[in-house]
């Protein structure tokens, strides 16, 4: 390894970086150094003292002007046996503590997005980055010791995520002055893989909803938690955590109205759905199937502990469903699909969806659209009823008694034993 005795300037420091030396010494302050990395497009500053090299900062993040200046209180913390270093930390694995716990604290953020960054710090980031020298991070170390490695063992999409939180992390310090210049700045995820981050098709189409219905509709009997907390989702393309947490205080029968509060979302901006005659139905049925199983709580879909259903169980009411061919989302995806394919408006299907809006689209939405969402969900789960969903929700058996056609009210209930006696209460009222 070379070193090159100098009087550092920024034109002696682009000179030395055009030749091959590793390190360049500054005659005019003792024990500076820069550097190089293997780019030569910048390197590190280093104070030297007693043979140890210790770290000041990277450059051209830092200029030399900048390090001279900070010289005499870098030599101080040195001699207090604090480091030299210009940032708060000295390895990365400081900095995602950091980060980690700001996170914990971050009451904008879901419990979902908290515990998903926690995880991808405690599993991948640390083990891999944690001890290794904030000053000292560029491309190739990202790419050697985190990206290609990952790559072999997760899908892209994650691998992505995990880049995307690491530079999340590095500006958030730097914007906050915690650091004082960001490697990650100029880095991008596609400096390490051309590779595509794909949308999954949906493993649900049109063409299953009638196999799809026909199986919610056996589990209803065993159980029926199962059966309608995917049909909730099916009937409005809800996401998963937005709809175990429902409470029967966000139902309302006489408004026909479900409303999900801003803290159940992703968006973190509340959420209002129509009700239709189906689904009204089906909560009616549902809410009675509970008072008689003994529960008068306040959850929907509750849990063993008396609290709604929790991450890992609503993952796993969708193993059980699902046995490995389809997933909550789909049910998400085959709804929004269906939409579509009915003709509702493109954007009535975005506000339906709950997806993230841009500011422009919410300023220049002034009339009230509840009623453009009643319409494409009442013509969605006519569309179900075809499929099967009559059959579970028993509106037909309603309809009949009130022409009169009591006979085929009876017909329809025989093939619904468990509903017979709520529906006959429903009808009286």
């Amino acid at each position: 390894m070379t070193t090159a005795a100098v009087k550092i300037t920024e034109a002696e420091i682009k000179r030395q970086a055009a030749g091959t030396v590793q390190d360049v010494r500054d005659l005019e302050n003792k024990g500076l150094y820069l550097r190089f990395n293997k780019a030569r497009t910048g390197g590190s500053w280093y104070l030297v003292s007693k043979g140890k090299w210790n770290p000041i900062g990277t450059f051209p993040e830092l200029t030399y002007k900048q390090v001279v200046a900070a010289l005499p209180s870098a030599r101080l913390r040195l001699a207090a046996g604090e480091g030299a270093s210009l940032s708060k930390w000295d390895t990365v694995g400081e900095l995602l503590d950091w980060f980690s716990d700001r996170m914990s604290r971050d009451r904008n953020l879901s419990a979902k997005r908290k515990n998903t960054g926690a995880s991808m710090i405690k599993c991948h980031l640390k083990p891999r980055l944690g001890e290794f020298p904030l000053i000292g991070l560029d491309k190739a170390t990202l790419d050697t010791l985190l990206m290609w490695p990952l790559q072999e063992t997760i899908s892209i999409d994650y691998v992505r995520s995990v880049f995307q939180l690491l530079a999340l992390a590095f500006r958030q310090a730097a914007k906050l002055g915690m650091i004082t210049s960001n490697p990650m700045a100029a880095i991008r995820f596609n400096d390490f893989s051309k590779a595509k981050v794909g949308i999954k098709p949906s493993r649900l189409r049109g063409v299953q909803l009638e196999a799809l219905i026909g199986q919610l509709t056996k589990v209803t009997d065993t159980n029926p938690l199962d059966s309608m907390l995917a049909l909730m989702m099916l009937c409005h393309g809800t996401r998963i955590g937005e709809t175990r947490m429902a409470r029967w205080a966000h139902i309302s029968l006489a408004e026909r109205e479900w409303f999900i509060p801003a803290e159940n979302t992703k968006t973190g901006v509340e959420h209002h759905l129509p009700l239709t005659e189906q689904v009204c139905a089906l909560l009616t049925l549902y809410r009675d199937g509970q008072y008689a199983r003994g529960y008068d709580g306040q959850y929907l879909f509750p849990a063993r502990n008396g609290k709604a259903l929790g991450e890992a169980q609503g993952c796993a009411v969708f193993r059980r469903l699902g046995q490995g061919e389809w997933t909550s989302h789909d049910l998400r995806k085959v709804a929004r699909t269906g939409w579509a394919d009915l003709g509702v408006d493109h954007l009535i299907g975005e506000l339906l969806i709950n997806h993230a809006m841009g500011h422009n689209v919410k300023v220049y939405i002034q009339s009230d659209v509840m009623s453009r969402k009643r319409d494409a969900l009442e013509r969605w789960h006519a569309h179900l009823d075809q499929k099967g969903l009559g059959l579970i929700h028993g509106l037909t058996g309603f309809r009949f008694e009130d022409s009169g056609n009591a006979l085929e009210a009876t017909a329809h209930r025989a093939c619904n034993p468990i509903q017979e006696s709520t529906i006959g209460e429903v009808s009286k009222a």
